[in-house]
């Protein structure tokens, strides 16, 4: 595994989806973009931090799904018998790709919401 786990990144984009729901919150709440209050809730949030998260996220899901398969193909080659071990990797694969997909159902949600917003 590398340095980040899965579980980390995931919590970072929820974190950063939490953050700008609480932006766009204070901009709808006091009707005005430009206000202080809107940009001050975003100055924490580097440029470019929730796409990077985003980015990174979807690159970790996609190596431990090629993770996942190259075990399996181990095992049915007879490179390995630990079948444990391919069942996890698969399960591990699984619930990261539901997790993302999750995300970007949420993010999906947000931006409709946003879009449907009076100006």
């Amino acid at each position: 595994m590398t340095g980040i786990s899965p579980t980390d990144s995931v919590m970072a984009i929820r974190s950063a989806i939490l953050q700008k729901n609480a932006a766009l919150r204070d901009v709808a709440s006091t009707g005005n973009v430009g206000s202080t209050g809107g940009a001050g809730a975003t100055q924490g949030t580097a440029p470019g931090g929730f796409t990077d998260a985003l980015n990174n996220a979807l690159q970790q899901v996609n190596g431990l799904q090629t993770q996942a398969g190259d075990a399996a193909s181990a095992f049915e080659r007879g490179e390995t018998t630990d079948i444990a071990a391919v069942m996890l990797a698969k399960q591990q694969a699984s619930v990261s790709f539901e997790a993302t997909l999750q995300v970007r159902n949420k993010l999906l949600s947000a931006y409709k919401d946003i879009m449907s917003m009076p100006v």
